[in-house]
């Protein structure tokens, strides 16, 4: 393939979507540098690169083969009148056009990722220990088994998301939003602070040493999870459900519960029957059917709790 010839297709395909150098280096993950010496012949994107510039710049695959359309004859590439993009404002975020990325098997180590807009991103078995996505809109994104120690995530929009086996030791979701998140981690210390959890599914995930703190929780499910020694005093729960987690030494001083489902991780024998006897609900406010609820078990220590 001449590379010149490539160089000029690439050149041509992007002015005509009206972006620069640098914001379609920022879509590919590399330097405008990297952009700069395709487009002058120098060098030439591999394959994989190939499959992501012909879905940025809205053109066919095989637009970029020699024997087909030359840079000057780019508006006779075959795309549909209704599949062409509107110019884009690089003032205007919101223009800017979404794609899928892949991922896969990335070195992303301590990686900048600062207010991206990444929507369906896939991090599988990649390496973003240390990377910062604070700020970022990470919407439908998926981290499967991924190395993501240190991470922060402080400020992102983490809606649909999907961490799955992903090591998140020493995490940070300060003020994150999570609506419908799921979490199937490992990892101890990660912190959630000021965050709202909605919807957010928690399954067979080991969370003794996370910090929770000035959250609130609505639908949340922590089914299966280990809480051992967790501390969520002061913060609000709205039909959550802590059913067959390990809760010894919990402790809810001061926090809010309405509709609140706690279920033994198994049977009540007289070990279980002290574990749960371990739970701290001094100072909690409860409504009535949580409050029965519980009460009913026989198990917790209710005299400090106020029914509202």
């Amino acid at each position: 393939m001449d590379t010149k010839i490539i160089g000029g297709k690439i050149a041509q395909a992007r002015k005509a979507i009206n972006i620069s150098q640098a914001q379609l280096a920022q879509h590919l993950f590399i330097s405008p540098q990297a952009v700069g010496k395709w487009e002058r012949g120098e060098s030439m994107p591999d394959i994989t690169t190939f499959n992501r510039l012909a879905e940025i710049l809205g053109v066919d695959l095989n637009y970029f083969s020699e024997n087909l359309s030359t840079p000057e004859s780019h508006e006779a590439t075959p795309v549909e009148p209704q599949d062409k993009q509107p110019a884009i404002d690089p003032a205007i975020p919101s223009q800017e056009r979404q794609v899928q990325m892949n991922l896969t098997a990335i070195n992303l180590q301590a990686g900048d990722f600062a207010d991206v807009t990444l929507h369906n991103g896939k991090f599988k078995a990649s390496s973003l220990r240390g990377a910062n996505f604070s700020g970022a809109d990470l919407t439908g994104s998926s981290f499967e088994v991924t190395d993501a120690r240190r991470a922060n995530f402080d400020g992102a929009n983490l809606t649909d998301c999907n961490f799955s086996v992903s090591d998140l030791t020493d995490a940070s979701f300060r003020t994150s939003i999570l609506v419908r998140t799921i979490f199937n981690i490992s990892g101890q210390n990660a912190q959630f602070i000021d965050a709202q959890l909605t919807d957010v599914r928690l399954i067979k995930t080991d969370l003794r040493k996370t910090t929770f703190e000035n959250c609130a929780f609505s639908g949340v499910d922590f089914s299966y999870c280990d809480l051992r020694g967790v501390c969520f005093d002061g913060q609000t729960f709205i039909g959550v459900k802590f059913d067959k987690s390990a809760l010894n030494n919990v402790s809810f001083k001061e926090a809010t519960l309405k509709n609140v489902s706690f279920t033994p991780p198994f049977s009540l024998t007289n070990k279980a029957f002290l574990a749960m006897k371990t739970i701290c609900f001094d100072g909690a406010k409860m409504d009535k059917l949580t409050y029965a609820t519980l009460k009913g078990q026989g198990v917790f220590e209710l005299s400090k709790v106020t029914i509202i």
